[in-house]
């Protein structure tokens, strides 16, 4: 069979995105199928592109990889989702290939995206062992044509976990009865397969050393995508893996560990920590944190390991607003963090959202003289202003209010804070700054280097929309 895996993922703010996920399902793959990869990020037209290379290629599948229903600023959801519904529908017209849907945007909603989108298939969660699976029920199949009931095979479609399709009308969707355990039994992916213009234009190269989260934050979409069930790879497998990777692309000069939580368990990270400083690697990372499992030696032996920094999902400076967020920390716990990275020499930027259900404007106030007294060496505030039907239901008229004080706190505060961000205000968070970013030769993660670019950039104005001066 030939197999097109489209990552049509284009979102670029901060940074492109290696799409890991589909190249793992496509290393899964088995190699008596004709595998290519059509990654459409960094093209102008995808479309376009689509079109022409289902003319060329004229495969029998096209596996779509949906990353993102929204945007990074958590307001694009209705444009995401007409972007991929012109995808499938180019897939329609130019060609007769089955159309499977995937992906962690796609496992957050499967069935609200198969009505919407109607692929033929969809695959929610882990797709290394249920997209095989597919492809040998379909090879069963001698009378299915793409849009249409599967007919003849519904035992073995009925026996992949997680799978979703249509017979007639009806949506069948499958439940998941075997979640996939052993990450040290996968295929690694294969990243000469995707566009170099990913480590060439940030030197990042991606990688993942578990799945699954066992936290209950009440808004995470990682349980949903990954399982609770936490399921570790071989610490050993892992730097052996980053040690190749940076071997083989001269291009590569930082990692990101995309766990949802890197320090949890935190035996496993520090043995990972470990085999780092036995093998002598030496090129920098980051990784995704929580205030939980964080002690001393690990920020020792992370940073021994060459960490130089951290992303905590911290979201609030407000005790019950944390409470009714089941983070399972308070605020206290949260200064002791920030001073263990200060003591340990690890830049920490801390995650903060404001404007979530039932939040009053007198605790986003504290949250922000929280950022403030903390003064981390970093802020992602994520302010749900923009776009979003829901918070009329909880702030009503406030919305105009909150945003007028944010961007008047923000003129006051901004030139003792050069690395606050506030993607929704487009508050250092603007395409042509990271482009200026990337053009002075700042390599990993942008949130570094937000001190380096002139203050005009990236600044919202006081009593305006928001926006930055560029």
């Amino acid at each position: 069979m030939k197999i097109a895996f489209v990552s049509a993922n284009r979102e670029k703010l901060p940074d492109p995105v290696v799409p890991i996920g589909l190249l793992y399902v496509m290393a899964a793959t088995p190699d008596q199928h004709d595998k290519v990869l059509w990654d459409l990020c960094f093209h102008e037209d995808p479309l376009a592109e689509l079109s022409a290379q289902l003319a060329d290629h004229a495969p029998d599948l096209v596996a779509i990889g949906m990353r993102n229903i929204q945007n990074s600023d958590y307001t694009g959801v209705t444009n995401n989702l007409s972007y991929y519904r012109q995808i499938i529908a180019t897939v329609r017209k130019h060609s007769a290939a089955t159309v499977v849907l995937g992906g962690g945007g796609f496992s957050v909603m499967p069935q609200e995206l198969m009505e919407t989108l109607r692929p033929d298939f969809g695959i929610a969660g882990e797709g290394e062992e249920a997209f095989p699976a597919l492809l040998a029920a379909l090879a069963s199949i001698d009378d299915h044509s793409p849009g249409t009931s599967p007919k003849g095979c519904t035992p073995a479609l009925s026996a992949i976990d997680n799978l979703h399709y249509f017979e007639g009308e009806r949506l069948v969707t499958n439940p998941r009865v075997n979640p996939f355990r052993d990450l040290d039994t996968l295929a690694r992916p294969d990243r000469s397969a995707s566009d170099d213009r990913y480590t060439r234009e940030t030197g990042i190269q991606s990688v993942q050393t578990k799945r699954g989260c066992a936290l209950r934050c009440t808004y995470c979409t990682y349980p949903i995508i990954e399982g609770r069930t936490v399921r570790l790879r071989d610490p050993e497998t892992v730097v052996d893996e980053m040690i190749q990777l940076a071997e083989a692309n001269a291009a590569v000069d930082h990692f990101f560990i995309v766990d949802s939580v890197f320090n949890i368990p935190p035996d496993h990270a520090k043995t990972i920590c470990r085999v780092m400083i036995r093998e002598g690697f030496s090129v920098p990372w980051t990784c995704y944190a929580n205030p939980l499992g964080f002690d001393a030696e690990l920020a020792g032996l992370m940073r021994s390991a060459g960490c130089v920094g951290m992303e905590i999902g911290t979201d609030s400076g407000c005790d019950e607003i944390l409470d009714r967020l089941q983070k399972g920390f308070d605020t206290k716990r949260i200064r002791e963090v920030h001073q263990l990275c200060t003591d340990a020499g690890l830049l920490d930027c801390h995650t903060f959202l404001l404007g979530t259900p039932g939040e009053t404007l007198e605790q986003v106030e504290r949250t922000l003289e929280f950022i403030i007294d903390l003064d981390p060496y970093a802020a992602v505030i994520m302010a749900y202003l923009d776009d979003y039907e829901a918070l009329d239901e909880h702030f009503g008229g406030e919305r105009r209010q909150l945003r007028q004080r944010l961007l008047e706190r923000l003129a006051k505060v901004h030139p003792s804070f050069p690395r606050w961000v506030i993607p929704s205000l487009t508050v250092k968070f603007d395409r042509r700054l990271f482009q200026t970013l990337r053009r002075r030769g700042l390599r990993g993660p942008l949130w570094h280097h937000l001190d380096q670019v002139p203050r005009r950039i990236g600044q919202a104005r006081p009593g305006s929309a928001g926006g930055s001066e560029v």
